[in-house]
C-alpha cells in the first residue's frame, strides 16, 4: 500500500517537471514545486489553482528554505540542475554550486525530516563513449564533462549511508523528447523537428553519434511508478531509462519522414563525440517498465504543438533554449 502523500519536486516547473506535476496532482499527491522559474512562470498554469499544489520560487542552495519546505514531505523527486553540457560550461562555478555542492545538504535534510523516498534524476551521459552494444548499469562510468561528473558524484552521495527507512533510487534517463508546457528546443529530436517545420532545413552536426531517447510521457510515468512501487524493488537501485537508440542522422530522416515535409538535411562537422547506446533491460525485467510512446509520436506531438501555436516564435524565443537563457541571466 502506498503511504506517500506529499512530494517535493525540485525543478518542478522545468521541461520534465511541468509534465510530471499535473500527473502527480491527478493521482492525488500534495505537490510542492521548488524552482527558480528562470524560464517563466506559465508552465504549471493548468494546475495552478489546484489546492494540491504549492509553488515555491526559490533556490535549492538556500539551506533555510530547504529546511522549511522539505519538512512534512514524504518523498523528494530531484530534477533541478543546470541542464546539459553547454549551459553548465557557461559558468562552471555556478553549475557546480547547483548541480553538486548543495546536493549533500539536500539529502541530509531529507533524512532529518524523515522523507521516506528520494528519487534522483541522473543522466545516461555518465557512461561516456562506449563501444559495447549493450551499455548496462554495471559498466564503468567515464563521464566526459563536468555536468556528467557531478551527476556521478551525486549518485555516490545518495548511496552513501542510506538506511531502510530512506528509500533511494537513481534514474539515468536517455535524452527526453516531446512536447512540454516548458518547452525545450535544444534536445536532439526536438531540435530536428523544429528545424524541419520552422526552418525548412534540418542541420545535423556529425550524424554518427548514437543517442538514446525516451518520450516525455514515459519519463514522467516512470517517476510516478517509482513513488508507488514497493521499496524492496527500488531501494539502492540504479536504472537506465531509455527506449530507442538511433544515430542522429537516422533521427533526422525519421523527422523528415514523420513530418512529411520534403526538407534538405545538411551535415556539418562537430567536436561533440558523445555517443551512448543505452540498455534498458534491467528496468524492464525488475520493474516491468516498458515505454509506451515512440519517437515518431514525440515528433507528431511537436508538429501539432507548432501548428496550434503552443510554441510561439520557436526559432527566436530564448526561453526554449537553455544556453541562450543562461547567457541572458546573471545568476550567482
Amino acid at each position: 500500500m502506498n503511504t506517500l502523500k506529499s512530494v517535493l519536486v525540485t525543478g518542478g516547473a522545468g521541461y520534465v517537471g511541468s509534465v510530471l506535476v499535473p500527473k502527480l496532482i491527478k493521482k492525488g499527491y500534495h505537490v510542492k514545486v521548488l524552482d527558480l522559474y528562470i524560464f517563466g512562470d506559465t508552465a504549471l498554469d493548468t494546475v495552478r489553482n489546484s489546492p494540491l499544489l504549492q509553488e515555491i520560487k526559490g533556490d535549492i542552495r538556500d539551506r533555510e528554505l530547504l529546511q522549511k519546505e522539505i519538512a512534512g514531505c514524504d518523498a523528494v523527486i530531484h530534477l533541478a540542475c543546470i541542464s546539459n553540457d553547454p549551459s553548465f560550461e557557461l559558468n562552471p562555478t555556478l553549475g557546480k554550486s547547483i548541480n553538486y555542492d548543495c546536493f549533500p545538504y539536500l539529502v541530509e535534510t531529507a533524512k532529518k525530516h524523515n522523507v521516506k523516498r528520494f528519487i534522483f534524476a541522473s543522466s545516461s551521459s555518465v557512461y561516456g563513449v562506449k563501444e559495447e552494444e549493450e551499455v548496462t548499469e554495471e559498466l564503468s562510468l567515464e563521464p566526459l564533462t563536468d555536468y556528467s561528473r557531478y551527476k556521478v558524484l551525486c549518485e555516490e552521495v545518495l548511496l552513501r549511508d542510506v538506511f531502510d527507512e530512506f528509500t533511494v533510487s537513481i534514474i539515468r534517463p536517455s535524452t527526453v523528447c516531446g512536447y512540454s508546457p516548458r518547452m525545450r528546443l535544444d534536445l536532439t529530436v526536438n531540435i530536428l523537428t523544429n528545424h524541419a517545420i520552422n526552418r525548412g532545413e534540418i542541420t545535423v552536426f556529425g550524424g554518427d553519434q548514437m543517442r538514446p531517447n525516451l518520450h516525455i510521457e514515459d519519463m514522467t510515468d516512470l517517476y510516478l511508478q517509482l513513488l508507488e512501487l514497493p521499496s524492496v524493488l527500488i531501494h539502492r537501485k540504479i536504472f537506465n531509462a531509455g527506449y530507442e537508440n538511433y544515430k542522429v542522422r537516422d533521427l533526422a530522416y525519421m523527422v523528415k519522414r514523420t513530418t512529411d515535409i520534403d526538407v534538405p538535411i545538411v551535415y556539418k562537422s562537430t567536436d561533440d563525440n558523445r555517443s551512448y547506446r543505452v540498455s534498458s533491460k534491467k528496468i524492464k525485467e525488475e520493474l516491468g517498465f516498458v515505454p509506451k510512446h515512440s519517437i515518431e509520436e514525440a515528433i507528431r506531438d511537436l508538429r501539432t504543438a507548432f501548428t496550434e501555436g503552443k510554441i510561439p516564435d520557436p526559432l527566436n524565443d530564448m526561453r526554449y533554449y537553455n544556453i541562450k537563457t543562461m547567457q541572458s541571466l546573471k545568476l550567482k
